[in-house]
């Protein structure tokens, strides 16, 4: 991995304070004194109450809690059905997942080129598979052919009064060779599709780097601007 850069340190800069902006806002919320404290919660009809409490019966609804000067200083918000919890879960791992790949991204590589660079070579592997693969079922293709045109001189191809029944070897060695010709096409048509995913991917990647540059220069500017 590369040293990073005063550019890339200013994008891991920014990455950092999107993750700890909620850390930073919760701990704000706790340190507020819990004397003098005031609840308000709205009920069933729309109605606000306040009170040194909330009621058990609207405790899973929506809360906010007000200091001694009428200040709101928390809230805390109504409870989740398990399909909203499980959603809100997925996206705050899904949000987790993008910030760590867009650190890895920005402390990874220096330029645009240097992703293509990789790209290319990931890519040029799995051509390389698939040129492999392409010829060993050329070959496969080549001896089902020959089964084919042998077993034309049996029964049940060659529909000829007293035709022979075609020997158990040649049907075993027909049955073994289609058999190993459609799991070489399934492994083919595998690697295509991870070649496809891989261009997807390095793609997106790339269209993200950009982003964080952009915005990580937007912020370097900002920044000089106000000294």
């Amino acid at each position: 991995m590369r040293n990073a850069t005063p550019f890339l340190a200013m994008l891991l800069s920014g990455l950092l304070v999107a993750g700890t902006a909620h850390a930073e806002k919760k701990k704000t919320s706790s340190s507020a004194s819990s004397k003098g404290q005031t609840y308000s919660w709205v009920d069933e009809n729309g109605i606000t109450h306040y009170g040194d409490s909330v009621p058990a019966e609207y405790s899973q609804r929506e809360q906010r809690v007000l200091n001694s000067k009428g200040i709101e200083v928390r809230k805390r918000e109504a409870e989740m059905s398990a399909g909203e919890a499980a959603a809100y879960a997925a996206a705050q791992k899904e949000e987790t997942r993008q910030r760590q790949h867009d650190m890895f991204l920005v402390s990874t590589y220096p330029s645009v080129k240097e992703i293509e660079n990789v790209r290319d070579t990931r890519v040029d592997q799995i051509n390389g598979q698939i040129i492999a693969s392409e010829a060993y079922i050329a070959t496969l293709t080549t001896r089902v052919d020959g089964l084919k045109q042998r077993s034309m001189g049996y029964a049940p191809y060659n529909t000829k009064p007293g035709a022979r029944r075609m020997p158990d070897d040649l049907a075993e060695e027909m049955v073994r060779a289609l058999s190993e010709l459609r799991t070489q096409n399934a492994a083919l048509a595998k690697r295509q599709a991870e070649k496809q995913a891989v261009v997807d991917q390095f793609t997106a990647d790339i269209n993200r780097f950009k982003e964080l540059r952009t915005s990580a220069a937007a912020r370097l500017n900002d920044t000089n601007k106000k000294k």
